[in-house]
């Protein structure tokens, strides 16, 4: 993978888990970077970037310490989307936020433009990017 797209995608899981980039930013560097998709596992604690052109790049995620409830809550899950959406949760508190709701990770479909939230039981909330 050349050394420009891994700096794009370490800036962005940085300023991600720092609280500093908006979901928003983080998906204009995803393209810039050409990452197709990438997954995020809150049980492992890990984050797997897929570019279109090479290998996957996997990085460890910073989660908080906290049980993730069996069922998925569809309106809690919506809220801390929309918290994320409006620019007023930052992806610290999101996580917590989405993990408190039963969310054991999601994948963000860059060219799909939506990302699919995965609860302990196999449940998948879809959730498109706003326009």
């Amino acid at each position: 993978m050349p050394s420009p797209t891994l700096d794009l995608i370490r800036e962005a899981a940085a300023g991600s888990s720092e609280g500093r980039l908006q979901f928003s930013q983080v998906v204009g560097l995803m393209v810039v970077a050409g990452v197709e998709s990438y997954t995020v596992d809150y049980r492992s604690g890990r984050t797997t970037y897929y570019p279109r052109d090479g290998a996957p790049l996997d990085l460890a995620l910073d989660t908080p310490e906290m049980p993730i409830p069996a069922m998925l809550d569809i309106a809690a899950l919506r809220a801390a989307i929309a918290g994320s959406q409006r620019g007023v949760v930052m992806y610290p508190q999101f996580k917590r936020l989405s993990m408190a709701a039963g969310c054991i990770g999601y994948t963000v479909w860059i060219d799909g433009r939506h990302v699919s939230y995965y609860g302990r039981r196999g449940e998948v909330h879809v959730e498109k990017f706003p326009d």
